[in-house]
């Protein structure tokens, strides 16, 4: 039974930690024993760990691993992860994000040295987009990038989560080769959203205290820099100037809430702003919505678009990343320009003010994900991968 150790920086809300639980729960009814490595979170992060059932899944916490650099911390990682890899003798090591790809993989090949030709691990790493834009200092970024084309040369497979991801990491920034990735989407249970009907709404609406008339703009996330929140506030004020009746929900929390709800009053639409912090109740923030934005500087693929959209609900985003290889502009969604306020308010009024448009992007937007992103997809995918590797279950590892 091939073991795979799966590596992630830390298990905040959002894509990367919810696919990292998920492959570790569901691959092992295919043959393969898992175990997941995770560092700390983040203050103000939200946690997976909170809504993840007792002894769901292997999980190991690597203390010293966090998302920002700290040389002694992240030494004390790595050897961490390196003692726990020749423990548990893997044959594939899959890490995700920046960090835990970093030393993940460099404890893999340190493992991979040791172990011997016979026991030597499979490597692959995720991108579920990157830091190389928005970020870090031009000089930081020059670092990380030659960092990731020094790695992807010891990886075996580099799994990107759209094909623009792809393009931009191979292409742009020379990181691998084009025949070492793979195109891997997300893959995410939406049975909770795709079963959100138009009926749900009023008790949605009376559940969030949000104004029965009111025509809802939503956005779910971390309250962040790279999420540009405020240009969102940017597109309210001129959105709010000609349609009052609009209402913009924040469904998250981070290090800049308090910023961005001094932000909204400085631009005199505080009151046509809501906060509600971290909810475990997401279906019913998509059901009460009439339009999810996101307005991102950069993205892999964002999971609450793919839980709007699956949940009926049209989306306008900003063209950055792999968002547009999930939404067809002005079919399943609207996309802009990145840091366009006049743009971005174009589209949500468009779509606030025209109801059979916005149903008709909505029931469009739910056909397109219901399977192209759902979990059986993702595990049958990523089970194919590690057997095309030499390392699935049932298959015997080569050197």
């Amino acid at each position: 039974m091939p073991a795979v150790v799966r590596i992630i920086t830390r298990l905040n809300i959002g894509g990367p930690s919810i696919q990292a639980i998920r492959l570790t729960t569901d691959l092992p009814p295919l043959g393969y024993e898992t175990t997941l490595l995770h560092g700390r979170i983040g203050e103000g992060e939200g946690d997976m760990l909170q809504i993840l059932p007792a002894g769901a899944a292997d999980l190991r916490p690597i203390r010293w691993l966090c998302r920002p650099v700290r040389p002694l911390d992240d030494l004390r990682a790595f050897v961490a992860i390196w003692a726990l890899l020749r423990r548990l003798r893997p044959a594939i090591v899959h890490t995700h994000m920046a960090k835990a790809g970093l030393l993940g993989r460099l404890a893999a090949v340190c493992h991979n040295l040791t172990a011997g030709r016979a026991r030597r691990a499979r490597i692959v790493h995720t991108y579920h987009g990157h830091v190389l834009d928005g970020y870090f200092s031009a000089w930081t970024t020059r670092v990380f990038v030659a960092l990731e084309r020094g790695l992807a040369r010891f990886t075996d497979a580099i799994v990107a989560i759209s094909p623009r991801i792809r393009d931009e990491l191979a292409g742009r920034f020379g990181i691998g080769r084009l025949d070492q990735y793979r195109i891997v989407p997300l893959g995410l249970d939406l049975s909770p959203y795709t079963e959100v009907a138009a009926g749900h709404r009023q008790g949605a609406r009376q559940a969030l205290a949000l104004d029965q008339g009111a025509l809802v703009v939503s956005t779910v996330g971390r309250l962040t820099a790279i999420k540009n929140h405020r240009l969102l506030f940017a597109a309210a004020r001129l959105v709010l100037a000609r349609v009052p009746r609009a209402l913009f929900v924040i469904a998250g929390d981070g290090e800049l809430r308090a910023d961005l709800e001094r932000e909204a009053s400085a631009l005199g639409i505080a009151e046509r702003v809501r906060f509600l912090g971290w909810r475990r109740d997401l279906p019913a923030v998509y059901a009460a919505s009439d339009v999810v934005a996101v307005t991102s500087d950069n993205e892999g693929t964002p999971v609450a678009l793919i839980e709007a959209m699956a949940s009926g609900v049209p989306g306008v985003s900003t063209d950055v990343g792999g968002v547009a290889d999930l939404v067809r502009d002005g079919v399943t969604g609207l996309l802009v320009p990145s840091g366009r306020a006049d743009a971005l308010a174009a589209a949500l009024e468009r779509l606030l003010t025209d109801d059979g448009l916005r149903l008709e992007m909505g029931r469009r937007a739910r056909a397109s994900v219901a399977e192209a992103y759902s979990i059986q997809r993702l595990v049958g995918d990523i089970d194919r991968l590690y057997r095309s590797l030499g390392a699935g279950a049932g298959a015997t590892a080569t050197p």
